[in-house]
């Protein structure tokens, strides 16, 4: 590898602990949509744009989404640009503000909301998720800028909101109102996945259907069930077909792990407060994640007979309501920003790229759709969501690396 570069890995090498700076900064600004009871990101970009300015990021720009809901009234969705030699394709990096909350606060050995720093971890709500993807981010842009190095492809940041919620207010909006900022041949990361070893490229995800099912009975004294319909009865029959729906779509791609159709009943509505009475009304949800080769249509009709089946049985009605939905397709495995990854992980690590599916849902979902190819990777212990969140220290220099050779090797 070129001198040059060298020159990089040694900034980033000695300037990771900015980074521990930056991720204590953001991890004391609780970044909670609304549905988490949140009052969103707003706090959290406006702390992180007087970081980038005040070391030197100063290109930037707002494509903030309308939200009555949070303080201010917008979500914020911020690019950082380093401008490169060439315009032939940027190479973004990016990572969402968004955390989700903390759950369960006994079961954290440390304040979820101060970061701190142990045995080369740092231990705080989205050090992870997804603050570690858009340190290595940042740091990669700043081993160019603070050392006046002129990378070969512009480097695009983008720092958006709502990803834990379903990214109405993140990139489905970029991509609904300002799809203009990608180019068809831009290399786009988004570092919210992987693996310890940093191998995993992701290119493929599930479909995801998440539903809702309402039924609606008679309620009645727990000694005369002639005399209802009882709905948890009818819901409970309900729930076991719509699991069952995984002999239907029985498929397998190994690309996936697990490499099935999943349909999964999952949270449950309380319904009466008495044990002596037959419930007339029952909530359920069930996540469903299909495989590529399924079309939501598919699912929904099969889903529909299901349901109209069980109304005839149990005398009852159900309302199904979709609560998410999104058609996946996959980047190709040959696409250019797949074998750009492949080459960087093997100069810079010494790894061989694995290409994976996963049944979890990315905004890579959304740039697929819209046409646009990318990779989900990360050099992570996978801690998302968890109680004791943390993020290895020494993972925000390894991707760091990886993302500035894309702009300066290639």
């Amino acid at each position: 590898m070129s001198a040059e570069f060298d020159q990089i890995q040694s900034y980033i090498d000695e300037h990771v602990h900015n980074m521990v700076e930056l991720e204590a900064l953001l991890t004391i600004h609780p970044a909670l949509a609304p549905e988490n009871g949140g009052d969103g990101e707003r706090e959290k970009c406006a702390a992180l744009e007087s970081w980038l300015r005040q070391n030197g990021i100063t290109r930037i720009e707002h494509f903030d989404a309308p939200d009555s809901r949070v303080s201010g009234g917008m979500r914020p969705n911020m690019v950082a640009t380093v401008p490169g030699n060439k315009d032939d394709y940027c190479v973004w990096v990016c990572a969402h503000l968004d955390v989700v909350p903390v759950g369960e606060r006994s079961l954290w050995t440390t304040d979820p909301w101060t970061l701190t720093e142990k045995d080369g971890k740092l231990y705080g709500r989205g050090v992870e998720d997804n603050q570690q993807g858009l340190a290595s981010g940042v740091l990669a842009a700043l081993s160019f800028v603070k050392q006046h190095i002129l990378p070969e492809h512009t480097i695009k940041l983008l720092f958006m909101a709502d990803e834990e919620v379903g990214s109405k207010y993140g990139m489905n909006f970029l991509l609904r109102e300002h799809r203009e900022i990608f180019c068809a041949h831009d290399r786009i990361l988004i570092p919210d996945g992987g693996d310890s070893k940093g191998e995993t490229l992701e290119i493929a995800e599930k479909n995801i259907l998440w539903l809702k099912f309402h039924t609606l009975g008679k309620q009645a004294h727990g000694s005369r069930p002639d005399l209802g319909s009882n709905a948890f009865v009818a819901a409970s029959d309900l729930a076991l077909r719509i699991h069952g729906l995984e002999s239907v779509f029985s498929k397998t791609d190994p690309l996936f792990e697990p490499p099935y159709s999943t349909f999964e009943p999952t949270m449950k509505v309380q319904n009466v407060a008495g044990v002596n009475i037959i419930p007339g009304d029952d909530i359920f949800c069930a996540d469903c994640r299909i495989l590529p080769q399924y079309t939501l249509d598919d699912v929904r009709a099969q889903v529909n007979k299901i349901v109209a089946s069980v109304e005839n049985q149990y005398g009852v009605r159900i309302d199904v309501t979709e609560l998410q939905a999104e058609q996946s397709v996959a980047t190709s495995a040959n696409a250019p920003v797949v074998q750009d990854m492949r080459l960087a992980l093997k100069n810079v690590h010494g790894l061989e790229a694995k290409i994976i599916g996963i049944g979890g849902g990315t905004v890579g979902a959304g740039l697929r759709n819209a046409g646009l190819d990318c990779v989900v990777w990360s050099t992570m212990d996978e801690r998302a969501h968890q109680p004791n969140e943390y993020a290895v220290i020494k993972n925000i220099a390894a991707d760091a690396k990886t993302i500035a050779y894309l702009a300066c090797e290639i």
